[in-house]
């Protein structure tokens, strides 16, 4: 009799047990992930006169996710910038080997919105709006200014250290694993950054601070312990 109660209470305790981990299936995500994107880069505000060019960079990020839809990004970079024409306007022409380290706050769709009862709003969640502050440190190499005397160069700084505004857009897409956990995640944005200075082409001439933009597609990977969050993130 005693055999057959403990198996009973054991079964039962085993059941319960499946049950409430059938239960959790979708609601948990990890704590941090790790990442990588590679980039095309767009000044579109400088002193240069237009002949803008499309440049490469590359990312690495750190992220701490405070829920699966309310994201911290460290990120580190490195690229170029270029752009202008000696036969265009000024004759000027800039490049810039850059270096740039930022902290963004990400607010997904999923975090405000309700998407368990339409699909369309499921496929929404991931849109996101980010912003925060960075820091650009910049080696620049500049070409002539054909209005000023042979040998002159224009006021600005070849070699800066300045911050900036990221205001980034962007979509990501949550690959679960067996749990339904949101373990890879594939990351497209455009970034648009306000330099807060005048160097970022190394011409300080203008009436207005320089801007770049940011078209990226990166991959993130999911590490570090797992955490349930109030509601069911995979559907």
């Amino acid at each position: 009799m005693t055999k057959l109660i403990l198996r009973t209470a054991l079964t039962f305790i085993l059941c319960t047990a499946a049950f409430l981990a059938k239960a959790q299936l979708g609601y948990d995500y990890a704590q941090y992930d790790v990442g990588a994107a590679v980039g095309l880069n767009y000044p579109i505000s400088t002193d240069v006169t237009k002949a803008l060019k499309y440049t490469p960079s590359a990312q690495f990020n750190f992220t701490y996710n405070h829920g699966p839809f309310v994201n911290y990004v460290v990120e580190g970079q490195f690229g170029k910038l270029k752009a202008g024409d000696p036969s265009l306007g000024y004759g000027r022409t800039f490049e810039n080997h850059f270096w740039a380290f930022g902290l963004r706050v990400q607010l997904q769709a999923g975090e405000v919105i309700d998407y368990s009862q339409s699909q369309v709003a499921n496929a929404f969640k991931g849109l996101y709006i980010s912003t925060g502050i960075g820091y650009l440190v910049n080696h620049v190499k500049r070409g002539g200014d054909n209005t000023l005397p042979a040998g002159v160069q224009a006021p600005g700084d070849n070699n800066s250290q300045i911050p900036y505004i990221p205001i980034r857009l962007g979509y990501e897409i949550k690959l679960f694993n067996q749990y339904n956990e949101p373990s890879i995640k594939i990351d497209l944005g455009y970034q648009y950054n306000k330099v807060l200075d005048d160097n970022l082409d190394g011409y300080k001439t203008g009436r207005y601070k320089d801007a770049f933009t940011q078209l990226s597609l990166g991959i993130k990977v999911a590490i570090g312990r797992v955490i349930s969050y109030r509601k069911q993130i995979y559907y």
